[in-house]
């Protein structure tokens, strides 16, 4: 039986350097795959731009979380969020077994900012309940975190049985450290980092990481190893920090 997970969350900037001056999806699809992880949370995935389509040569022609997946993660989904004129952006998870069910729930705050809850159910060999995987993006004002906090909470009481393995990792934004109040104390989570460093990762910017602005939170597991990966090469793809969790299922 499969007790064992490897999971990475990572904001990929929608595949573009610092400011935005090179597109990075091919180094940033070989950086995915030396992580060998078995389930990656992505966040600012581009699902569509016609703009950037045009404009740049290596753009590639699938959206780009089919390109970074590849022959590697066979499963994926995608949360589309943001949608304007040129195009969309939002979540994904991609995924080396079975994604069997999968939603996205829009927990936007106000207008300025689309904001979703990707939330899948896969399927692991010979496990009894199907894993819960929810990908997150919260927003930039501690108000709208508030109210997202609280969607998220109520929509894991709903839909996420108590004894079902659960992983929430995303871009939380959440530098005043306030996510664990609920997650934690309220749901009965436990934080990667935390549980291996006693606090959450440093993740912002990724030369450099002084914020701690990402998180992965677990149910049913217990982690082995929580990582950091920063500075080169990954520094070079995106303004955020890579983090990993090798975990054990309880």
């Amino acid at each position: 039986m499969l007790d064992k997970l490897h999971i990475a969350t990572y904001n990929i900037h929608k595949g573009f350097s610092h400011f935005n001056r090179r597109v990075m999806l091919h180094q940033l699809r070989d950086n995915l795959r030396a992580l060998d992880a078995d389930i990656i949370f992505l966040q600012e995935v581009v699902g569509q731009h016609k703009g950037h389509a045009a404009r740049f040569e290596n753009w590639p022609r699938n959206p780009q979380y089919e390109f970074l997946a590849d022959s590697i993660w066979p499963d994926f989904a995608y949360g589309k969020n943001a949608v304007y004129d040129e195009g969309h952006h939002g979540n994904a998870i991609l995924s080396r077994y079975p994604i069997v069910r999968w939603d996205n729930v829009d927990v936007s705050a106000h207008r300025f900012e689309s904001r979703g809850l990707l939330h899948c159910e896969i399927l692991l060999p010979e496990w009894q309940e199907n894993l819960h995987c929810i990908c997150v993006h919260l927003g930039l004002f501690k108000r709208g975190q508030s109210q997202q906090l609280q969607a998220l909470e109520q929509h894991i009481e709903r839909l996420v049985p108590r004894h079902a393995p659960l992983v929430i990792a995303g871009d939380f934004n959440d530098w005043r450290e306030l996510a664990s109040g609920i997650l934690v104390k309220r749901l009965e989570l436990m934080e990667a980092f935390e549980l291996t460093g006693g606090r959450v990762a440093r993740s912002f910017p990724s030369v450099l990481p002084l914020f701690r602005l990402d998180r992965i939170y677990v149910r049913g597991f217990h982690v082995e190893k929580a990582q950091v990966h920063q500075g080169h090469p990954w520094s070079k793809i995106s303004d955020h920090a890579v983090l990993s969790a090798q975990m054990i299922r309880r």
